[in-house]
């Protein structure tokens, strides 16, 4: 028989060793998830607060808060749908929230229009705390190499000329961890039986 070659050897137990962490990381991220939708449905009936300042977390999601839009400092779009099941563009506002702070982002509704120009001028806000869009890489988000989320406050009512936007929902924050752990452990029994079998192929030949 054929000596069994040290490098590829090695080189498949440390990808499977690999895979294994990862399917590992999977269920212990399914634990974490659960526990957050825990808290995320007891914030669905919990009163409203003062939006969190500075405004990063996620133990506040799905709960009520309200805010002071002192000055509407800029727009930005973002696709989104209405309450009443409207999509198109969400208008989103940043705004100053005193002489000093990080401000404050509130999504004050939908257009269907994308050249839509909000007319606004500020003022009381009260709606749900929701992470506000995030533009990072996807590697980056599923790692969480990049820190906290910033938050975002979806109002109730909507500026003139808005449809309001659909509150937050508990459906949106999936929990498929399992089934990325079923994969990678899969997946690391998929590579040792290809490798094996490529070492009965070999020590026949």
């Amino acid at each position: 028989m054929k000596r069994v070659p040290i490098f590829a050897t090695l080189l498949v137990a440390l990808a499977v060793a690999a895979m294994l962490g990862l399917g590992v990381w999977q269920l212990q991220r399914r634990g974490e998830k659960e526990a957050a939708l825990t808290l995320y449905a007891a914030n669905l009936g919990k009163p409203a607060i003062p939006f969190p300042s500075p405004p990063i977390g996620d133990t506040l999601l799905f709960r009520r808060a309200h805010a002071m839009c002192v000055e509407p400092l800029g727009w930005r779009k973002q696709g989104g749908r209405s309450i009443k099941g409207l999509k198109g563009w969400r208008q989103i506002v940043e705004c100053r929230t005193g002489a000093e702070g990080p401000g404050l982002l509130v999504d004050m509704g939908v257009s269907p229009d994308p050249g839509f120009v909000p007319h606004w001028a500020g003022g009381r806000v009260t709606g749900t705390i929701t992470h506000a869009p995030d533009h990072r890489p996807l590697i980056a988000s599923a790692f969480g190499g990049s820190g906290p989320k910033p938050l975002m406050l979806v109002s109730d009512m909507a500026a003139p000329g808005l449809e309001p936007t659909a509150r937050p929902d508990l459906s949106s924050v999936p929990n498929n961890h399992l089934a990325y752990a079923v994969q990678w452990f899969l997946f690391a029994g998929v590579a040792l039986v290809i490798y094996g079998l490529a070492l009965r192929w070999r020590a026949r030949a």
